[in-house]
């Protein structure tokens, strides 16, 4: 019931209609009403918090690559992912994930956009992926001087550049990813480079989606001990990925919590595999639970907390058997 106080002003609910004071003015606002979620809503918001996720977990894996990046990039990857994540010819709207996206949708995320990698490396490149499953980088001849295109005081303090390739492998379903190699170019402030090829001898798991990331680097040169001094920053740290592969074997979803259990050769390079901070899996368990109560008209019972073990986002993974 709405009343009316000794300032004339009215408080309270009259109908539909809520009475509120703000200051010295009377806000009249409608009622706040309960709508009911379609199916289809739910699968989108589902799908868009699935791909925040995604994105979340690759601005973490290439963080060592990128150094820097602008205050946009969780929105502007998040979208690219979804893009992705919704072009896929193999998988339906809550039942689909980066292993069945169009990843030329993420080709070319920047992480820096206040320096895009496009506009810095002004030399043509190209990937591949042989036979073996190895990927190899063809690099066309540049000038430093002119060809790495650098703001006017960075050019000033650098001594020399380093062109980083990152690749790294990822397999949502099992939520873990791996270092697989970097492989630095190092070129003088001024120097004639020649055309050259760069190969990267790992070899991925078939579980594997790999990205393969460029970065810059400038360095000026310092009489500490180390020798050399970065100088990227937020405004200047130019990163993008640059090529995409599907997993050949993917595996099927998880029906639960994750429990890996390292392979022989899995072993031998088990420092380099990290647990992901993941939830796309959860939500798609949840949208399922979720979508399946509602199809039978009964009532939703809440969802059950998932028990993760004592994994911590972003660590190296600590396997155990069983599960």
């Amino acid at each position: 019931m709405a009343k009316v106080d000794n300032k004339g002003m009215v408080h309270g609910t009259a109908g539909s209609v809520v009475y509120r004071r703000y200051r010295n003015m009377n806000i009249i606002q409608g009622k706040p009403r309960k709508f009911k979620q379609t199916t289809e809503s739910i699968r989108a918001a589902t799908e868009f918090g699935l791909s925040s996720t995604t994105a979340a977990v690759i601005r973490q894996a290439f963080q060592s690559a990128y150094v820097h990046r602008d205050g946009q990039a969780a929105s502007r990857s998040t979208q690219l992912v979804y893009r992705g994540i919704r072009g896929s010819l193999s998988g339906s709207a809550g039942r689909r994930d980066l292993h069945d996206a169009d990843l030329s949708s993420i080709v070319g995320m920047e992480f820096n956009i206040n320096s895009p990698l496009k506009e810095v490396l002004q030399f043509n490149h190209q990937v591949e992926r042989d036979e073996q499953g190895k990927i190899r980088v063809f690099m066309g001849a540049f000038d430093s001087k002119t060809d790495i295109r650098v703001p006017p005081g960075i050019r000033k303090s650098a001594s020399k550049y380093r062109i980083r390739f990152s690749l790294i492998g990822f397999n949502f379903r099992q939520e873990y990813y791996e270092f697989l190699e970097v492989r630095d170019l190092e070129v003088q402030k001024y120097a004639q480079v020649e055309a050259q090829e760069i190969r990267f001898e790992a070899q991925p798991e078939a579980d594997q989606l790999l990205l393969l990331s460029v970065s810059l680097l400038a360095y000026s040169e310092t009489r500490m001990e180390q020798g050399y001094l970065l100088l990227n920053s937020k405004n200047f740290s130019p990163c993008a990925l640059i090529a995409a592969y599907a997993a050949e074997k993917p595996g099927e979803y998880p029906e639960g919590p994750v429990n890996m259990e390292l392979s022989g050769a899995q072993l031998q390079r088990g420092a380099s595999f990290y647990t992901m901070c993941y939830e796309g899996n959860q939500m798609l368990r949840n949208l399922e639970r979720r979508i399946g109560v509602e199809s039978t008209v009964k009532k939703k019972e809440p969802d059950p907390v998932e028990d993760s073990g004592d994994l911590k986002c972003g660590q190296r993974v600590s396997f155990r058997k069983g599960g």
